[in-house]
């Protein structure tokens, strides 16, 4: 997992001069722990350290900011230096250096260029050290301010690279969409063209009826696509899929939906296990199509002698339907991308856009649920699971 503060941990550790300055900050004080931390109201977060007393930091280590004497540098945005805690006035009593084992303590503000508060580069040891001069309040001043303009540049080429990396992104993105809805929409079309010329004919003989029906059947595989490209463009860059709820039971619509692909895969066995014995609040359209959507891509990629297995059910808490079929795992490169829009894998024999289970993801969330996937070489099951029941809000 990321860490929060991983963008800063990478831009110290882009600036070369860092663990060189550490190094020269121990050297020359004595001092045997040097950092760069970035300091917040709420956080403590070491970028760089220079340890040679087992304090234990490393970058994206953290201590309790109200523990650290660097939230009063923050608070009051200046230096605090201290040659030996034990004969300090203020800090004698202070708990942090009881805490931590310190004697000898630096901190000095590390600015950016709008002179915003930063972080810190400080130093600690065990033992006294002789601080309060201004040989080494310079050194630190002009160490901070050194790392506060490295880091502005560093930072600054970070976002632009990360907005460059959008902006790549959503060209390949739009030229993706282009081209595969360019190559689903052209055949439909060029079946509508041709029989709509056939209907401009007197007479309509049984091979012009049959191009008639593949017409339709065309103008039902583009309203899909259409629908498609239009539930993509709610999830990718709306408000999610929207959702007409009520409650009602569910098992009557998934046999329905089993009794449709049954009809289309005649040569495909589905077993089903169906234990639904409440209602359930949900957009009946959106659950159709998301059931569908898996239970189609299991009848498309299973092995034909083997059986699709269905098994669904509902407890107190929780909606729970499967969808399981035998051939071949999913490469481990695909399975990381399957709920992407156009993700496709390279034998797959999928038909559209490639967003059906984006789709389906996306109905799933906007359900408070989830689709996931466990694949193996003996079968592959797409499970879906979402909260018996949930706050009944208008997406539509």
């Amino acid at each position: 997992m990321q860490h929060e503060f991983q963008r800063d941990i990478d831009a110290v550790a882009r600036i070369e001069a860092i663990p060189k300055i550490l190094d020269v900050v121990c050297r020359v004080t004595g001092m045997r722990f040097a950092a760069v931390a970035r300091v917040t109201a709420g956080r403590w977060v070491c970028l760089a350290a220079n340890d040679q007393i087992a304090f234990g930091l490393t970058p994206g280590g953290e201590l309790k900011v109200e523990t650290t004497i660097c939230r009063e540098v923050r608070d009051c945005r200046a230096a605090i230096v201290i040659d030996h805690v034990a004969e300090d006035e203020v800090f004698r009593e202070h708990p942090t250096p009881a805490m931590y084992g310190f004697q000898s303590y630096i901190s000095m503000p590390i600015f950016l260029k709008d002179g915003s508060f930063y972080g810190t580069l400080c130093a600690i040891d065990p033992s006294p050290a002789k601080l309060k001069n201004d040989g080494i309040i310079g050194m630190f001043r002009l160490f901070a301010e050194l790392i506060g303009g490295q880091l502005e540049t560093v930072l600054s080429l970070a976002s632009a690279e990360a907005e460059l990396i959008d902006v790549r992104e959503a060209s390949v993105l739009r030229e993706q969409f282009i081209a595969v809805l360019g190559h689903d929409l052209r055949n439909p079309l060029a079946s509508i063209d041709a029989g709509i010329k056939l209907l401009q004919k007197p007479h309509i003989d049984e091979k012009s009826m049959a191009i008639i029906g593949l017409m339709q059947k065309s103008v039902e595989r583009m309203t899909a696509i259409i629908n498609d490209v239009l539930d993509f463009a709610r999830g990718r860059l709306g408000g999610g899929i929207p959702l007409k709820l009520t409650q009602e039971p569910i098992d009557s619509l998934l046999l329905q939906v089993i009794r449709e692909l049954q009809l289309s895969h005649p040569d495909n066995a589905i077993e089903t296990d169906l234990h639904l014995d409440r209602q359930v609040v949900v957009d009946r359209e959106r659950i159709g199509q998301l059931f569908s959507n898996l239970l189609g891509n299991a009848l498309t990629h299973g092995h034909r002698n083997a059986p699709v297995k269905v098994r669904a059910r509902t407890s107190d808490e929780r909606l729970e339907i499967s969808v399981s079929n035998e051939g071949q795992a999913i490469p481990s490169g695909i399975l990381a991308r399957l709920f992407l829009p156009f993700a496709r894998g390279e034998q797959s024999a999928q038909q559209g856009l490639g967003l059906g289970l984006y789709i389906a993801s996306e109905i799933a969330k906007a359900h408070g649920g989830k689709i996931t996937v466990q694949s193996s070489a003996d079968q592959t099951t797409f499970s879906f699971a979402m909260p018996l029941r949930i706050v009944a809000e208008t997406h539509a």
